[in-house]
Order: structure tokens, then sequence, then C-alpha cells
């Protein structure tokens, strides 16, 4: 069984910065890239940002680019969203997700593009 722990969430200030933390455990698993998703109520899951487990390439939305930034600890099988400069349209429940093999560019922007997610951990921004 793989698992897949979010940790960082809490209440900040329009501003403010916060340290999401995903977790891997469980059995030995593949991992082509490891991926931020986001949902905010009433809104269908969105893509935030991803990073290939190997090289460290990274992606990120529109939205957060510049603001968020993702990275990665091989040895401790945990990836990282480090958010800075939070609005309160960031506010959602982040889920952490890991793909197992390359679908290509497209499905890693993609839930469907996810073997595995974590429970999610909430973040809210007020203003």
């Amino acid at each position: 069984q793989v698992q897949l722990v979010e940790s960082g969430g809490g209440l900040v200030q329009t501003g403010g910065s916060l340290r999401l933390s995903c977790a891997a455990s469980g059995r030995t698993f593949r991992r082509y890239v490891m991926g931020w998703f986001r949902q905010a109520p009433g809104k269908e899951r969105e893509f935030v940002s991803a990073i290939t487990w190997s090289v460290g390439t990274t992606y990120y939305a529109d939205s957060v680019k510049g603001r968020f930034t993702i990275s990665r600890d091989n040895a401790k099988n945990t990836v990282f969203l480090q958010m800075n400069s939070l609005k309160p349209e960031d506010t959602a429940v982040y889920y952490c997700a890991a793909a197992t093999y390359n679908r290509g560019d497209y499905y890693l922007r993609e839930p469907g593009g996810y073997d595995y997610w974590g429970q999610g951990t909430q973040v809210t921004v007020s203003s």
C-alpha cells in the first residue's frame, strides 16, 4: 500500500507564506512525477505544480508562477510546496499526487494522470 500524507496547511493572512510537505510511505513504488493540485468549494480540482522525480523538472500553473516553488527530497521521499505572497483565491484543499509513469505533458496537469493521492490539507488565506 502506498500512502501520501500532506502536512503544513493552515490559516494565513494575505501576503503570508506556508510550506506544504508530502511524505510518501508504504511499499516502494516507481514514481515519474509528483504533483500538487487544489480544490476550492464548488470548483473542480485544478493543477498547481509538479516535479519530475529523477530530473527535477518543474511545472507551474500560471496562477501560481513566481509565487510558489516545488521541490523534492529524494532521500526522504518527500515533496514540498513553498507558497509565498498568498492570496484569498489560493484558499483550497491542497492534494499531493504521484504518477508512476510518463503519460505525456498534457496528463501531467490533469488529475487523471496520477495514480496515488493524499487526503489533502486545508489552506485558508484571509483577506
